[in-house]
């Protein structure tokens, strides 16, 4: 056991760490119940490196002191984003005209504009607070809207919303780390103004290739059209909001969706195909190839090749993640180093980590690396086997050649799938509590189609697109979008119910240290994964599901039935929420209200939904537990005799049911908390049974949560309304005459 630690050591499997490290140390500052100060934080990292340097003499002390300091390190780089992001918020939802320029401009699938905008004024009210840039989406554009455009036009602003339920995803801390500050639509216009300001030649570079991809995506979306046209110019360009939602569902309950969003399949297939390329080329001429490194000019021209792809591209960040991994290795190969080494892995994964370590927290960056850790290790173990492998020489015919090259890519692709498969699962379970059981087979039906007839064709449309010579390549990438989504679609109708439920953290824990422990180990080491590996399926149903979810508007209430359906208090919910709801849940079915008067001879033990009427909704959860939405005070008090919950869809709502033991939850309560989640946890014989509420967002706010406080509902007021102009009129009229009528008094 001794032999094999310090054999990990010689090898350099200490540094392996070094992005598990920092990357623990993100997670636990994003995940702290209250901001950290700066100069503590800064003084515990300081203290750790020194004890590091001072202990290097004794190696278990270094080692240990040496892993504290990186943890900080995480900790420090974490606080310093959010620090250096500071993005101004709104607070509450707002109508005003605003004028501002065009940063990005998003073609949806709904025949939408969606505008990305940087606020230049706001009039009518002028926004004291207002935020820096702002996404909003426009029924109709008119003519000559590019990027670098200033707009104007009468919009309605609303902050970033919380989860849809507590530990789902955060629209607020994105959008803060996006540096969105809210979000909305046009009720009036856009319409083009003219620019108040001169812009830098850093801005006018940034909107020459916003306007490039653009025109790129138009000529694509031209040529080729349709759903294939669209995907083709998110393959290009980055362009995907105008892909069909439908489409979007297909690829998603396939597991094919990674195929459309720019990560490190489509950058390898770039660059493989550029070094494909060059190598053919200098294969023609043998005396140059024989005298030079044509190896590495090839490696120099596909990392050029991938540099430029990212920033035609957009430069999201899955896919600047992606360009440093794969330009590590590039560059490794520049320097003849192995290239595919989890080192290679582990400096790329340092990088993007400094730079952006609140992507630690998001599914992208969890998975990407899962797959691509695991696909490393189990190319290295593989390499070993093989070169241990005593392989006598054997002459084969060419028909052999190809059937043995044939299969070797069918098996290499199966071995790609599964791995990438099984390293990802969970994450993607946890993250979006669905897995695609029919994922690994249509990533081997379409896999094939996405290397040859899709990505080497669109690195040829980037080539010749300039030269106008792009129309057969784009013909040809068409038709393999047509079959890819021809072949998503088919295995998507054959796939059965791809919801999981909530899934344990623990189970998440156990996945990432037994995958660590894989792929960071060269020796009998690795089987340490084995019993975390166990503990992950053993773990898997510790996850408590909610009984009763509420959205943060306080407007739907969702209850889990003994009957696996899900009942809701609104007959047109909200689409996202409910899908959300439905796979936390693992309900398929939903039950709409029956309108009639809510009282409790209405209410059937058989019948789950909602009985609603006078502003009161009941449902039957279990015996002697009744959930109630109300619309006012006066209508909760009807039920605060009967029901275990009563949420009020009030925000001025005080003393609810005095002397009752319900539950009640009111609009502020929700404004400042965010949406909850209820447990229904059984009392002991003859006792009601107690409900535990587990709110979103808890107090005191962190940094991209501090605007839920100014709301109107968090404060505890009724909703704005507009002033009657008529009722305006009398009053200025009556003051106008008070001194007349003063006059007439004396």
């Amino acid at each position: 056991m001794t032999s094999a630690f310090e054999t990990e050591l010689d090898r350099g499997a200490a540094f392996l760490f070094v992005p598990v490290l920092l990357a623990i140390g993100a997670l636990v500052y994003f995940n702290l119940p209250t901001e950290p100060s700066p100069p503590p934080l800064v003084a515990a990292s300081a203290l750790a490196v020194l004890l590091a340097l001072f202990a290097r003499s004794h190696r278990l002390a270094h080692y240990v002191f040496a892993a504290i300091a990186i943890f900080l390190i995480g900790v420090s780089v974490a606080k310093l984003e959010t620090s250096r992001k500071a993005t101004m918020m709104l607070g509450a939802e707002v109508s005003t005209t605003l004028s501002g320029r065009v940063v990005e401009i998003d073609h949806l699938g709904t025949g939408r504009t969606r505008l990305t905008i940087d606020v230049s004024s706001t009039k009518r009210p002028k926004l004291r607070y207002a935020p820096e840039r702002v996404r909003l989406t426009a029924r109709k554009v008119p003519e000559g809207v590019l990027v670098g455009s200033t707009v104007t036009g009468y919009v309605r602003l609303m902050p970033p919303s919380g989860p849809v339920r507590p530990g789902s995803y955060d629209f607020s801390f994105e959008s803060y780390f996006d540096g969105i500050g809210a979000s909305g639509f046009f009720m009036k216009g856009p319409t083009l103004a003219p620019s108040s300001q001169a812009a830098s030649a850093a801005s006018r570079a940034l909107v020459w290739v916003e306007n490039t991809r653009n025109r790129i995506a138009e000529r694509i979306r031209g040529r080729i059209g349709g759903a294939e046209g669209e995907i083709a110019a998110a393959l290009v360009v980055g362009v995907r909001g105008g892909i069909p939602e439908d489409i979007n569902e297909a690829l998603r309950r396939t597991g094919l969706y990674h195929i459309i969003s720019i990560s490190g399949l489509h950058m390898a297939m770039v660059a493989g195909t550029v070094m494909l390329l060059m190598r053919l080329g200098f294969a023609a001429f043998p005396g140059f190839t024989s005298r030079r490194p044509v190896k590495k000019y090839a490696a120099g021209a596909a990392l050029a090749a991938t540099g430029g792809y990212l920033f035609i591209s957009g430069a999201e960040v899955a896919a600047q993640r992606s360009f440093i991994m794969l330009a590590v290795m590039l560059t490794a190969v520049l320097f003849d180093r192995a290239a595919l080494t989890m080192r290679n892995l582990a400096v790329s994964a340092i990088v993007v980590i400094l730079v952006s370590p609140h992507e630690v927290v998001g599914p992208s960056f969890q998975m990407s690396f899962a797959a691509t850790a695991a696909l490393v290790a189990a190319y290295a173990w593989w390499s070993d086997w093989r070169e241990g492998r005593a392989q006598p020489l054997v002459q084969r015919s060419v028909p052999a050649k190809i059937w043995r090259w044939l299969a070797a890519a069918a098996v290499g692709l199966v071995a790609t799938s599964l791995i990438a498969g099984l390293a990802t699962s969970v994450f993607g379970a946890w993250h979006f509590q669905r897995v695609s059981p029919l994922s690994l087979f249509a990533n081997l039906a379409v896999m094939p189609i996405v290397s040859t007839l899709v990505m080497p064709f669109a690195v040829g449309v980037g080539i010749l697109m300039p030269l106008g010579l792009d129309g057969i390549f784009l013909d040809v990438m068409g038709f393999g979008l047509q079959a890819m989504i021809a072949t998503a679609q088919w295995f998507s109708e054959r796939s059965p119910i791809d919801a999981v439920g909530v899934v344990s953290t623990l189970s998440v824990v156990f996945a990432t240290i037994a995958l660590v422990a894989a792929s960071a180990a060269t020796t009998f080491l690795r089987a340490a994964a084995l019993p975390f590996a166990f503990l992950v399926v053993l773990t898997l149903p510790f996850a408590t599901t909610p009984d009763v979810l509420v959205s943060e508007d306080g407007r739907l209430i969702g209850v889990r039935t003994g009957t696996g359906q899900l009942a809701v208090n609104r007959p047109r919910p909200s689409q996202f929420t409910l899908d959300n709801w439905k796979r936390v849940l693992g309900s398929e079915d939903v039950v709409g209200p029956r309108r009639t008067d809510p009282g409790s001879n209405n209410l059937s033990k058989t019948d789950p939904a909602f009985v609603c009427g006078h502003g009161l909704c009941l449902s039957e959860l279990a015996p002697r537990i009744r959930i109630a939405h109300a619309e006012n005070v006066a209508s909760a008090r009807r039920a605060c005799a009967e029901a275990a919950l009563v949420v009020v869809a009030d925000a001025t709502a005080r003393d609810v049911c005095p002397g009752s033991d319900a539950e009640i939850i009111t609009t502020r309560q929700l404004a400042r908390l965010g949406s909850a989640a209820i447990f229904v946890q059984q009392a002991s014989t003859g006792r009601n049974p107690k409900l535990e509420i587990l709110h979103a967002v808890n107090e005191p706010y962190r940094p991209w949560h501090v605007q839920r406080q100014f709301s109107r509902e968090a404060r505890g007021l009724p909703p704005y309304q507009r002033e009657d102009p008529g009722r305006r009129k009398l009053a200025s009229a009556n003051q106008a005459l008070l001194p007349t009528q003063a006059a007439v008094n004396q």
